[in-house]
């Protein structure tokens, strides 16, 4: 059973400003800024997501925020996670790992389902040689659709699970915006109208971003978020029950009482 102390929701919080900045950093920029002169250096925010990811990765289960049977179903769905990742990855954006996160996050709520997101995702970068400086963003994302997930309104039956898939579908659109932004600003040979330029301002600077993930990743993006509510239209409710009903049982830990 999750538990959301406060230090678990403290540490989430940074993350995710950190985070934050680390994606939308481009928007803020000004032409004759410190960023601007040294934009090309923006990797070392690596070196400060890597670790706070895996921190608030470890930190709810170190802190008991993760009792042992979440922790077994954690480590089933990461793995779960670490392996069908790479299956479909580089095929028109056909990623079921989406659907898991969604499901583990809405199961066993929003810390759970930013461990779940992160550390999957680690775990199948390791297992594929797929590290590089784009791994904590796409850590980053994966954590924020397993934390929302968990967030959502409190439904239950087919309200919940029309809720999901409505979700499931604007995911496929909001990982792929958000995966640009680690590349797009140092993305060459692009015409005017879809490349990076400091100072522009905000206006233009979106208008901009959202030009270039139309043209270079809205085949991707749409396919994933089909799969995805696909999947959870299938999947949501008998795993939601089946991971909801695992939590509740009764611990070993407990007193049997036997009736004469």
């Amino acid at each position: 059973m999750i538990q959301n102390n406060y230090l678990t929701r403290f540490s989430l919080l940074i993350t995710s400003l950190i985070g934050l900045f680390a994606f939308f950093w481009p928007f803020l920029m000004q032409k004759n800024s410190f960023l601007s002169s040294n934009s090309n250096n923006a990797g070392f925010l690596l070196l400060i997501l890597v670790p706070l990811v895996i921190f608030v990765a470890l930190a709810d289960v170190l802190q008991g925020g993760i009792d042992s049977r979440s922790l077994a179903i954690l480590g089933v769905l990461t793995a779960v996670v670490a392996a069908i990742r790479p299956i479909g990855g580089q095929v028109a954006g056909l990623e079921p790992v989406w659907a898991i996160i969604i499901i583990g996050g809405r199961a066993l709520g929003a810390s759970f389902g930013f461990v779940l997101g992160a550390i999957g995702i680690l775990g199948s970068a390791i297992i594929t040689g797929g590290i590089g400086p784009w791994l904590p963003f796409q850590m980053l994302v994966a954590a924020w659709v397993g934390a929302i997930a968990g967030l959502l309104p409190k439904l239950k039956g087919y309200k919940e699970v029309i809720m999901l898939v409505i979700y499931g579908f604007f995911v496929g659109f909001f990982a792929g915006l958000l995966l640009n932004l680690w590349f797009w600003p140092f993305a060459n040979g692009l015409i005017p109208e879809i490349s990076f330029t400091p100072g522009i301002g905000f206006n233009e600077q979106f208008s901009r971003w959202i030009r270039f993930s139309l043209l270079t990743s809205f085949g991707f993006d749409l396919p994933r978020g089909i799969l995805t509510a696909t999947l959870l239209s299938f999947l949501a409710k008998p795993l939601l029950k089946a991971m909801r009903r695992m939590t509740k049982r009764a611990s070993f830990n407990n007193p049997v009482v036997l009736n004469a």
